[in-house]
């Protein structure tokens, strides 16, 4: 079992195009050549100093045989046999990387009602997936649980659509994120609000980084004379005159979600009427 996994760790290391390992560190390359190099020249010397040739002849032979035996049968032999330790830091490197748990964003629709969050998290916790955050949303029948994950290295998505599934989750979805998902939502919101009462034309862009969402330009917006039912698009009142709709195809907007940017919109408002109330 060892050896086998030995040999397929190896075997990852291959490159995809050329085939060949990665280059290994130069100073574990010159101490594997040396111990290849070395017995043969001290071997070859001995023979062909004790042969009785004249000097040039034992010049070349030496030359010669030396650099065929190096090339051919010593360097290819020690490059086999010390191939482990040659590329012990690519390996170690790749066994970290796999070791290393991934981040996922989840969301599931559960019933309202005591017990539905703990069959998730249960059957969450049969992966050994860890709960880093979570938030609930109150929608049309039922809650929407948010989760950030971590999970072991090798789950996959469909591993994790199971498991909430089987915690009786309805309409599951996962999608992997960064350690700026765990940023502290609160924090967020009032840098962002800060940033509105600062600059009141500053909306457009912290909504969308307030939902993670896309800001739809005019013509996008013009061609969308009725919103799609999904909820994956958000229009929100501006004092500008036209509305600001956001676009977030992978996640529809949830009601809380919906009101924080309303907040956001009514923040500017206030501002850009104080402002002109001023100069007035």
């Amino acid at each position: 079992m060892t050896r086998r996994t030995t040999t397929n760790a190896h075997t990852d290391l291959l490159c995809s195009a050329c085939g060949q390992f990665p280059e290994p560190p130069k100073s574990r390359l010159v101490v594997a050549n040396l111990a290849a190099v070395l017995p043969i020249e001290l071997l070859v010397h001995a023979a062909v100093l004790s042969a009785e040739l004249p000097y040039f002849w034992k010049v070349l032979t030496l030359a010669v045989t030396t650099t065929v035996l190096v090339m051919w049968v010593a360097e290819p032999s020690v490059a086999r046999l010390l191939r482990r330790w040659l590329h012990a830091a690519a390996l170690k490197h790749r066994r970290r990387y796999d070791a290393a748990p991934a981040l996922w964003r989840a969301r599931t629709v559960v019933d309202d009602r005591p017990g539905s969050l703990e069959r998730i998290t249960h059957a969450l916790s049969c992966l050994d997936v860890n709960i880093l955050s979570i938030q609930v949303h109150p929608v049309v029948g039922g809650a929407l649980d948010e989760f950030v994950l971590s999970t072991p290295a090798g789950t996959t998505e469909q591993d994790l659509l199971d498991a909430l599934e089987a915690g009786s989750g309805r309409r599951p979805r996962v999608w992997t994120t960064t350690a700026l998902a765990l940023a502290d939502g609160q924090t967020r919101a009032l840098g962002l609000a800060a940033k509105v009462a600062a600059d009141p034309d500053a909306l457009p862009h912290a909504a969308a980084s307030l939902l993670s969402a896309v800001v739809l330009d005019d013509d996008t917006a013009r061609s969308l004379p009725l919103l799609p039912k999904d909820g994956t698009v958000l229009k929100i009142p501006t004092v500008w005159g036209a509305p600001l709709l956001l676009s977030r195809p992978d996640e529809p907007f949830t009601p809380a979600e919906s009101a924080r940017a309303h907040r956001l919109a009514e923040l500017a408002e206030t501002v850009q009427l104080t402002g002109r109330s001023q100069r007035e």
